[in-house]
């Protein structure tokens, strides 16, 4: 999965996306200036590339690309503040912010969102902060679950981060590779997140660029022990597995990105993702690094003629919240 660099496609991005190695795109606020640029964006990406998956950050808070003429969702976070004071509440608005979410990126033709942020929040980490729903993992699960209920009711798959869990260590993985030193025992407590809904409708997930030492001295996206022997053995997880971003400071963790594309494919991730570096794509646009059939799970579909009725509702549900 590649990114492009601005409102429109250069030709040499032309070129790239025609190659048989790009099965995504993921688009970023550079990408955006109106619904109707975008649009015009998104039809000539898939002009070149008609199967071609197209992704985006959009979660809601200060993790949300595309702004005018979308609905600015809350931070997961104000939905988990809710949760303690009326919790059947919450879990109604979470499905409703999912409803809005992946039906304004479906009218645009985007297929889904990498969301929602599953890590617990511990108050350490500015990374991840207000992106998460709680501290709590049982509360984390019933919220995640209604929004990701929405998002499947409009027609959109989901995309649980960062597994098995971001949120204690304080060092954000974009410039640093952090270490989470706690016992085993700690961290599988984190990862509740995830075990609780791999039966409840996770479709993909995206592993964190964080060392858990105690189980394993590679970060969880170049880990066959996280990706293979826990999330697919022990949990029972077969939907897809992206890798964050191969550029991030997280993954310099193997120096040669080729090394980088094969070890996280080989431990279990479908698709790899190269952001922000145009440079490191050239290394490895070329080379042959197979197909993957479950990929194409992850398309977008637009199921209900009463989308536009529904998605007035789902607003009016949750205006106390915007």
């Amino acid at each position: 999965m590649m990114d492009v660099s601005g409102p429109t496609l250069t030709q040499t991005e032309e070129t790239q996306l025609a190659k048989p190695s790009i099965g995504g795109v993921i688009l970023f606020s550079r990408n955006f200036e109106s619904i109707n640029q975008v649009k015009q964006l998104i039809s000539s990406i898939r002009a070149v590339n008609p199967n071609i998956l197209i992704s985006v950050d959009h979660e809601g808070g200060r993790v949300q690309r595309f702004k005018e003429g979308f609905t600015h969702l809350p931070a997961m976070s104000k939905l988990g503040e809710l949760y303690d004071k009326k919790p059947k509440k919450a879990i109604k608005y979470a499905c409703s912010c999912g409803f809005i979410l992946a039906y304004e990126l479906l009218e645009i033709d985007v297929d889904f969102s990498f969301a929602p942020v599953l890590d617990m929040d511990y108050g350490n980490s500015s990374v991840i902060g207000d992106r998460a729903f709680h501290s709590n993992p049982d509360a984390i699960i019933k919220l995640a679950q209604a929004l990701i209920k929405g998002m499947h009711r409009a027609g959109m798959k989901c995309v649980g981060k960062h597994f098995p869990g971001h949120g204690y260590v304080s060092l954000d993985s974009h410039i640093d590779l952090p270490v989470d030193e706690r016992p085993a025992k700690e961290i599988y407590q984190d990862m509740a997140t995830f075990k609780g809904l791999v039966d409840e409708g996770l479709d993909a997930v995206m592993p964190a660029h964080v060392i858990y030492s105690k189980v394993d001295d590679k970060p969880a996206g170049f880990s066959n022990v996280w990706i293979q022997d826990i999330l697919k053995s022990q949990l029972g997880f077969d939907g897809v597995v992206f890798s964050d971003d191969l550029s991030m400071q997280g993954a310099l963790f193997i120096e040669n990105i080729k090394d980088r594309v094969k070890i996280s494919l080989d431990s279990g991730c479908d698709m790899v993702l190269i952001c922000n570096h145009p440079e490191m794509l050239l290394e490895v646009i070329d080379q042959d690094w197979g197909s993957n059939e479950k990929l194409q799970s992850m398309q977008g579909n637009r199921r209900y003629k009463s989308d536009k009725i529904t998605h007035l509702q789902h607003l009016e549900t949750i205006k106390s919240l915007l």
